[in-house]
């Protein structure tokens, strides 16, 4: 499956983005899906994760009550909404297709990345 994001941004802090992944390709139902980011430096991160059918979702601790996970297995799409944005969240974010998984912030179980999109927040 091909993934490709959208919807990056330079936002203040405080305000939103919406990010979006296409999947194109293969039945996007069948993909246990996750968001990653990385910053300057830094090794990518785990942000959010969300199961097959889109019933349960996994957060980390960094953005829980934040972002919200979500996906449209009739659309092949994958959103992440950002609210209160912080410049900590600046970072490449990156979607990722995974067909089976055990332990969802582990980015190794993944087998297909997106090409990332650029989020920067100013403060």
């Amino acid at each position: 499956v091909q993934l490709v994001e959208s919807g990056g941004g330079l936002v203040q802090a405080g305000g939103s983005l919406r990010l979006s992944c296409a999947a194109l390709g293969r039945t996007f139902s069948r993909y246990f899906m996750g968001w990653f980011r990385q910053a300057p430096g830094k090794e990518r991160e785990f942000v959010a994760a969300i199961n097959w059918s889109g019933t349960n979702t996994e957060y980390a601790d960094s953005v829980k009550g934040r972002f919200a996970i979500s996906r449209d297995n009739a659309k092949n799409t994958l959103n992440l909404q950002m609210n209160s944005l912080k410049p900590e969240d600046t970072a490449i974010y990156y979607c990722a297709a995974a067909q089976w998984i055990s332990t969802a912030r582990n980015p190794g179980q993944y087998n297909y990345w997106g090409q990332g999109t650029q989020v920067t927040v100013s403060s």
